[in-house]
């Protein structure tokens, strides 16, 4: 008998007990699913967290413009004088980022081009006076330095040569004086290429870039910089969809330069050169995008010395494959002037090995060469119809010129 009334006091307690565990199961948060787009948010959220720290405003004053404006009559037709505007005087807002702990800043050239003085406001509205600034305006980059008390928030650089088209970015900056703004979009090309800035080939974006956006970063989901901002292509002064973005690899490199010398070195060997595209590649019955073509050698040019002539393929340079002029270009540029590299090239079906001395971009020609003129400014077109029977090439920069064909785009100051 005892036994029994056991045995129902554990079974009373069992149905008691159950639909309490049911009720607690069904008013229990449900898991966290960190796939799909809540793995994306998530992504956002840290790469935001990572970068923003290393995000700052830059404040310019005293800007004049490069272009003198309309002058102003008066009543009696006389111009108006308008003077310029000072050192405390804000005319100006954009971005940047600290990249390194002694408070070396990257920013764009446009930005503080012509300023009397600079700002730095920092993530925490921490101002502070910019020094040491320097620009290149070929590839709108610039760098100036802040005196910080302690390591400043420095921004972790990522690998722009690795980021395809398709991977998600976010661009951080202060667009219209909104410190901070971070907004998501794609990589949606690569090597576009605008006239005002003849020494880059950008990302493409489609992540949200307005007035105050350049300078600041465009980073990975790592929260690693991979490019700097710094125009749109718009009809309406405003975002449109197309931004671009100076990949971090070459504005790392120009920054580096102008800090630690001054200027920004270039190296160059004295060629004009066009892509080896499908239809120029079927003329001479090569692979498209084998290499790139020598169709004008400057006299007396590094070029001319290691023995490079016209219709030359250049396959690798420092033993490096090429397959874009903008790649060549970036290769031969950043290599020390003055430095032996060797180059593959085919001419006539055949490969072979030169070397060749690196000069510079102001004078491709070596030391001790005749001072002879380079080759006039004339259209690519017109110089590729005449070594091709009328079979024009496309229009495309050579490692020593800086006039490239752009293409309509704004600068978001």
């Amino acid at each position: 008998m005892l036994a029994f009334a056991r045995r129902t006091f554990v079974a009373t307690l069992f149905a008691l007990v159950l639909p309490a565990l049911d009720c607690q199961l069904l008013l229990a948060d449900p898991p966290q699913d960190d796939t799909g787009p809540r793995a994306l948010s998530k992504a956002f959220r840290e790469a935001s967290r990572r970068a923003t720290p290393s995000v700052v405003t830059i404040l310019v004053y005293g800007q004049t413009p490069a272009v003198p404006p309309e002058p102003v009559l008066d009543e009696n037709g006389q111009p108006i004088v308008v003077p310029e505007p000072t050192d405390q005087q804000l005319t100006g807002i954009g971005s940047g980022v600290i990249v390194g702990t002694d408070g070396r800043i990257i920013t764009n050239n446009h930005v503080i081009f012509r300023a009397k003085r600079v700002e730095v406001q920092l993530a925490d509205d921490t101002r502070y006076e910019a020094s040491n600034i320097l620009g290149d305006s070929e590839s709108d980059i610039a760098v100036l330095t802040i005196k910080l008390e302690s390591p400043g928030p420095a921004a972790d650089i990522g690998d722009s040569d690795s980021m395809e088209i398709g991977d998600w970015v976010l661009a951080i900056g202060s667009p219209f004086r909104l410190e901070a703004t971070v907004s998501a979009g794609i990589i949606s090309a690569k090597n576009r290429r605008l006239g005002r800035i003849p020494r880059s080939r950008l990302f493409q974006t489609d992540a949200a870039i307005n007035p105050g956006n350049s300078g600041g970063p465009l980073i990975d989901l790592d929260g690693k910089v991979i490019g700097i901002n710094t125009a749109i292509a718009t009809k309406t002064t405003g975002y449109q969809g197309v931004g671009f973005a100076v990949p971090i690899n070459q504005a790392k490199w120009i920054a580096d330069e102008l800090a630690d010398h001054g200027t920004v070195r270039r190296a160059a060997i004295g060629i004009t050169m066009a892509e080896l595209n499908q239809r120029i590649a079927k003329l001479f019955k090569l692979e498209p995008y084998l290499g790139v073509l020598a169709y004008e050698i400057i006299d007396g040019s590094a070029a001319q010395k290691a023995g490079i002539q016209k219709l030359d393929i250049i396959t690798s340079f420092a033993g490096v494959p090429v397959r874009l002029p903008a790649t060549l270009r970036e290769l031969v540029e950043q290599s020390p002037i003055g430095s032996t590299q060797t180059l593959t090239i085919i001419r006539d079906g055949k490969e072979q090995t030169l070397e060749i001395v690196l000069a510079t971009v102001e004078d491709p020609r070596l030391p001790g060469e005749p001072a002879e003129d380079k080759p006039k400014d004339s259209n690519p077109v017109d110089a590729a119809s005449e070594l091709l029977d009328g079979n024009a090439i496309p229009n495309e920069t050579a490692p020593d010129s800086a006039t490239p064909e752009g293409q309509p785009a704004q600068e978001t100051p």
